[in-house]
């Protein structure tokens, strides 16, 4: 199970009631080293101040980087749910998936389809959602997370 970090607020009081975020910003990225080869995703989600508010990452054994990048984009939305947001704005820095969630690319990869279809279903959870692509200079935080559960699972396989 995991932790909260106590120094974060996934909900706010407002006289005695229990108001939850409204507005959140995901920034998601999955890894590949060899693609494929051992892969990870990586999560942060900002509220509407760019505050960061929750991290995530994750370990997804070995597959490709489309493949990670979706696993990503799936956990992130999964995550912003469970915090009760009710827009999401995804920034993502794989051009093809963005393309994809945005309807301008089709999915014809087998392994991929279902991951498209569960972000889709997903998205539709939100009252509102946008998609921006952006450089990998601006989401240099999800990658290291991305990339932070990989060297674990290595160390994690170097001490077995």
């Amino acid at each position: 199970m995991r932790k909260l970090r106590k120094d974060t607020v996934y909900h706010r009081k407002r006289l005695g009631e229990e108001v939850k975020i409204k507005k959140v910003e995901l920034y998601i990225d999955g890894a590949s080293r060899g693609n494929p080869g051992p892969a990870g995703v990586g999560v942060v989600i900002k509220n509407e101040a760019k505050k960061t508010i929750k991290e995530f990452y994750k370990y997804i054994g070995n597959t490709t980087n489309n493949i990670a990048e979706y696993n990503a984009l799936v956990y992130g939305l999964q995550e912003a749910l469970i915090l009760g947001a009710e827009e999401v704005i995804l920034n993502l820095d794989s051009e093809l998936v963005a393309q994809q969630v945005k309807g301008e690319f089709r999915v014809k990869h087998p392994q991929i389809k279902p991951l498209f279809d569960q972000a889709i279903h997903l998205i539709n959870g939100f009252k509102r959602f946008a998609v921006i692509h952006i450089g990998r200079e601006k989401n240099k935080e999800a990658d290291k997370l991305a990339n932070k559960a990989i060297n674990l699972s290595e160390l994690k396989r170097q001490v077995e």
